[in-house]
């Protein structure tokens, strides 16, 4: 099953647009019909940018949900204290597969994105901005879109301007990740943790936020923040912006002001008139049950309330036919194959929570369940980037929000409902993307149970309580390609191999699923840093 989404689905409104103004006129917003729509806009000084962002209660649009005014007075103090200029930095980086709400923001109404960042940038004084993209798309309207403008990365100019290109990969949106590849390293996360206000971009007290955060700021700066607050509730006024994927009848992008029930929203893209759960905030975000999503209001504390997430803005349900855990794991090896392969806690963890969840479902019992438990709980606070710890908070809510499905695969012969691929996954790797495309295979009458092969690549190769190795069924990482060849040439049996994936997606694995580490294996292996 094809579920992967273009990278501009159908755009729709709750009520009055604000980010999605003129979207009904023009198919992009080129400078000319972006003043036409939106009107001319002001330089504001720093402090009034800061209390306008307060008085709106705006908060990072990219899943962290930072309080701006706090990042932008923090920014604005290390300059001064500094005494350098800071930079400013446009994550449009959105290479999760559920979620197309910046894509959609750059692609159709670049020019509102850019307001915010220089309205930042003006009232910061700053003299660099940075646009980090991973798609063709992204790249080709904003490149478009500061032409329009004028601005470009020349010498001597007052602000220097640039289009950071990184490839398409979960890691690459994070702000270390991005920094670093903006001063043209690796797109990364460094094993050292800054904070990009105190030195990001060359060293310079660096603000970054993600598109929709600046595109909002932007509407506020025009409105005023009395307007802006009539909109959605108290506590979160203003609108957000959702991309619903899943089982839908009509995946989109769509404009609601918070306090929408999320019923509603659901009811309008098709979904399942009762959904079994319904996975909020993307694949870095949590499950609500079919009660807890009938409760909840579009927000984040209504959504947190509920054990859920707003993250960012991915709304995924799923319906009665399909089994909930089976789709699960199928994000399970996508996210340990998003791993950037340079800490053990991602690296290792990932794939061993995945093959732990694939462990319960195919009747591994509670033993398993509590092995994939310690698992989670192992790879938090510890890798060098949020994503394990985002991929561990996924992997809990699932087991935690199907329990009648956990019960059956734990306790039974499963819950017999089949998986049909509707969570969203990249369709194939990109170029430069995190699937090498080919998996690791074993012939089993030449095998002898050496065990070099576990050494080599310990993230897909375990070996079993009988000492013969228990092969991961997802695909190789580009990251691991080179080990996993040497790990073929040094098996003394000639019984190791890489062959193509022709599986598409990765399923849950059949039977014959790797067992879990041993306990003690684990924290050990967890434990072993950068690699």
């Amino acid at each position: 099953m094809n579920t992967s989404l273009p990278d501009v689905p159908e755009v729709r409104v709750v009520g009055l647009p604000l980010l999605t103004s003129g979207f009904d006129l023009v198919e992009r917003l080129d400078l000319a019909m972006h003043l036409k729509v939106h009107g001319p806009l002001e330089p504001i000084a720093g402090e009034r940018l800061a209390t306008l962002a307060e008085e709106i209660a705006l908060r990072g649009r990219g899943g962290a949900g930072f309080p701006f005014a706090k990042k932008l007075r923090a920014v604005a103090e290390a300059a001064i204290r500094r005494g350098v200029r800071p930079v400013v930095v446009v994550n449009g980086s959105e290479d999760e597969p559920a979620c197309r709400k910046d894509t959609v923001l750059i692609n159709r109404a670049p020019h509102l994105v850019l307001d915010g960042a220089l309205l930042a940038a003006e009232a910061l004084g700053a003299r660099t901005l940075v646009v980090g993209v991973t798609r063709d798309s992204t790249e080709a309207s904003t490149r478009a879109a500061l032409a329009e403008r004028g601005l470009g990365d020349r010498r001597g100019s007052s602000l220097r301007a640039r289009v950071q290109r990184n490839p398409v990969r979960m890691v690459t949106g994070e702000s270390s990740a991005l920094v670093r590849s903006a001063d043209g390293g690796p797109p990364l996360p460094p094993g050292r943790k800054v904070r990009t206000s105190e030195s990001g971009v060359g060293g310079a007290p660096t603000l970054l936020s993600n598109a929709e955060t600046f595109a909002q700021l932007a509407v506020a700066a025009r409105i005023g923040p009395d307007r802006y607050r009539r909109t959605g509730l108290r506590d979160e006024p203003g609108t957000v912006l959702l991309t619903l994927s899943g089982a839908v009848a009509r995946p989109m992008v769509l404009e609601v002001p918070t306090g929408v029930p999320l019923r509603y929203v659901l009811q309008l893209a098709g979904a399942p008139s009762l959904p079994q759960g319904v996975l909020t905030g993307g694949y870095h975000g949590r499950w609500l049950d079919a009660v807890a999503s009938h409760d909840a209001v579009v927000s984040g504390a209504s959504l947190e309330a509920r054990g859920g997430a707003l993250g960012a803005g991915a709304v995924l349900p799923i319906g009665p036919d399909t089994c909930p855990l089976g789709e699960s794991l199928r994000v399970a090896h996508w996210l340990a194959a998003e791993s950037a392969g340079q800490c053990g806690p991602c690296y290792l963890g990932l794939p061993a929570a995945a093959r732990g969840l694939a462990d319960v479902l195919d009747g591994g019992g509670p033993t398993a369940l509590e092995a994939l438990r310690e698992v989670t709980r192992a790879v938090k606070r510890r890798g060098a980037c949020k994503h394990p710890d985002g991929s561990a908070a996924f992997l809990e809510s699932s087991i935690a929000a199907f329990t009648d499905d956990l019960a059956a695969h734990v306790l039974g012969g499963g819950c017999g409902r089949p998986v049909e691929g509707v969570l969203p996954l990249h369709e194939e790797s990109p170029q430069g993307g995190a699937s090498s495309g080919r998996k690791l295979a074993v012939d089993w009458t030449l095998c002898q149970g050496h065990g070099l092969c576990a050494d080599i690549v310990p993230e897909l190769i375990q070996l079993g309580p009988d000492g013969f190795p228990a092969v991961a069924e997802a695909a190789v990482p580009r990251y691991a390609e080179a080990r996993a060849q040497r790990a073929v040439r040094r098996c003394p049996a000639l019984a190791l191999r890489v062959e193509e994936d022709r599986t598409g997606a990765p399923g849950p694995a059949p039977s014959t699923a790797p067992a879990m580490l041993p306990r003690g294996r684990i924290r050990r292996a967890l434990g072993s840093g950068r690699q």
